[in-house]
């Protein structure tokens, strides 16, 4: 696909910064949640390349659809980026921005496969921009523990360019932000962090991101810093839900719903609003991994990061186990609503509902899952399940509201209290149903 890039200059009244202009160049490689967002604002100011190793991915931006539903169609036909999933007719840039998911494995060890192969595409790509005389920076916006980019990322565009870190190209870093389904914490209203190798190179990202945010910019005192904040940032998050989820099994125990002592604890002024629930998402669930293994790696146990992630992780089975005996121990029929790892969106990243299915298949009921945001097509690769179409023809043992999804809440208590079976149990995760559910949190 050949990368095309009308006139752009910068918005009316609105001044740039002079290292960076109207006609920098900028590649962002990952076209999800993160890139996508990301390039669109850029290509406003800057030229901008897209890239994505997905010919898919690319072949539906290029019709105008985004599958994340982060930016619509509108907006997309509008914009001047150029998309592409050739890396060879990347033009050089001045800006090499990666994007790319940082995952865990298996055994929750940090995955960094996807980042390092990014590192590789990009080291590529650096000789074309230093021969016509640029001085590329490349930003790291993937979450990783403090270390990486310097460490890792930078001797890696080293051994593939065969050009010198710190002075034919230099390293920034500035951690996304971005939250699926979030319309007010944008990338252009957000503060950004942003990070250098070196003054000049500080200088040049700040001016960057500073033209696509009317949330200013913060400069981290370093790379590494900045990497840290960002892995902090989800872990603190991470281990305050952890708390909530631990009160709401002992609650359970003491025949107290956890949301009754939450109204009564949240009048006060200093108390924390964080809710439990099920942990999932590219972020909480993963980016408190990165941080433990670095600490055992340099011999710190991280007691409390892995005592939040246990608490977490085993909030699914436990989920699964109290739908389980309000059946008294019974395998039945069950209806999940909702599989994404938050409502009203379609990513089914890392979603510990999936999990509570697979504990009740595992406890012998017959499960039914509906989704009305997911993708069929990417359930039942990512997790061996079949979206139903229609769930609200027959009735269940259990109807377990996973996901308060706004469609749901639209049918209304009355439409979804119908579908359960006389004797059977109406379960709300989330406790959006009131006095309807027969159990909730």
């Amino acid at each position: 696909m050949t990368v095309q890039f009308p006139s752009i200059s910068a918005a009316p009244g609105k001044s740039l910064d002079p290292l960076v202009s109207a006609t920098t160049r900028v590649t962002v490689l990952g076209l999800g949640y993160v890139g996508l967002p990301l390039a669109v604002a850029l290509a406003k100011q800057f030229y901008v390349t897209g890239f994505d190793i997905d010919t898919r991915r690319i072949g539906e931006l290029s019709d105008g659809h985004d599958r994340t539903r982060e930016i619509d169609s509108d907006r997309l036909a509008k914009s001047s980026l150029g998309l592409t999933s050739d890396a060879a007719v990347c033009p050089p840039s001045d800006f090499y921005i990666v994007t790319v998911p940082t995952p865990i494995d298996a055994q929750n060890n940090p995955d960094l496969r996807l980042v390092e192969s990014a590192s590789r595409t990009v080291g590529r790509m650096l000789p074309d921009a230093v021969a016509e005389g640029r001085k590329p920076v490349v930003v790291f916006e993937s979450t990783v523990y403090p270390g990486v980019t310097e460490d890792i990322c930078g001797p890696i565009l080293e051994q593939v360019s065969g050009l010198k870190c710190g002075e034919d190209f230099f390293l920034g870093y500035s951690p996304e932000r971005i939250n699926p389904g979030d319309r007010e914490h944008t990338i252009d209203r957000i503060t950004k962090v942003v990070s250098g190798q070196t003054p000049e190179t500080l200088d040049r990202v700040a001016d960057l991101y500073g033209a696509i945010t009317s949330g200013g910019v913060f400069r981290a005192a370093s790379i590494k810093a900045a990497e840290a904040a960002k892995v902090i940032e989800n872990a603190q998050r991470d281990i305050n839900i952890a708390f909530m989820n631990e009160i709401t099994q002992i609650f359970s125990k003491m025949d107290l719903s956890v949301w009754d002592v939450l109204a009564a604890s949240n009048t006060k002024w200093n108390f924390l609003p964080f809710t439990p629930g099920l942990v999932g998402g590219h972020c909480i669930g993963v980016d408190p991994y990165y941080l433990s293994a670095r600490a055992e790696a340099l011999g710190h146990d991280p007691q409390v990061i892995l005592a939040g992630r246990g608490v977490n992780d085993g909030m699914a089975q436990w989920v699964a186990q109290q739908l389980h005996a309000q059946r008294g121990g019974k395998p039945g029929s069950v209806l999940v609503l909702g599989l994404t790892f938050k409502e009203n969106v379609p990513d089914l990243r890392n979603s510990k509902v999936a999990d509570v299915i697979a504990e009740l298949q595992a406890l012998g009921h017959k499960v039914t899952v509906h989704d009305p945001h997911a993708d069929t097509a990417e359930a039942l690769l990512e997790y061996g399940l079949e979206l139903a179409g229609d769930a609200f023809e027959q009735t269940y043992d259990t109807v377990f509201l996973a996901v308060p999804h706004q469609y749901y809440l639209a049918a209304g208590a009355d439409r979804i209290a119908a579908l359960v079976a006389p004797g059977g149990t109406l379960a709300d995760l989330k406790g959006v149903l009131g006095d309807r559910a027969d159990w909730k949190l």
